[in-house]
């Protein structure tokens, strides 16, 4: 039986962290934040079965130029700079059924109100 958890939480500098920082992590990835010079490596990390970047019209976003442009954007040193939205997936399903899942939920509740949504 499936059981259901969604976290969801504010991603603010007032607490210390960058979104290029948390993106970096959560996609396992390299990112050079462009606002404090400081290199969020990641590149080590398991875990990460897949991530990708979903637009409200399908367009392609790289990841680094992404998030350093939404730490751009944002003067003030409390900004919230991005919300985090963690949820659990039920083990049933196999690892495709699980993308379409994510993917569906995202398209319904994030990009059809105009937001981009980084997965992973």
């Amino acid at each position: 039986m499936a059981i259901y958890h969604l976290n969801a939480k504010t991603l603010g500098r007032s607490q210390g962290r960058s979104a290029t920082g948390a993106a970096a992590y959560r996609a396992a990835v390299r990112i050079e934040d462009a606002r404090t010079g400081l290199i969020f490596d990641y590149t080590r990390k398991r875990g990460v079965d897949g991530a990708e970047i979903l637009t409200p019209d399908g367009s392609i976003l790289e990841r680094s130029a992404l998030w350093n442009a939404v730490e751009q954007a944002e003067k003030r040193t409390d900004a919230q700079v991005a919300r985090e939205v963690e949820v659990a997936l039920p083990r049933e399903l196999i690892p495709e059924q699980m993308r379409e899942l994510v993917r569906c939920f995202v398209r319904e509740q994030f990009t059809s109100a105009g937001m981009v949504a980084d997965v992973a």
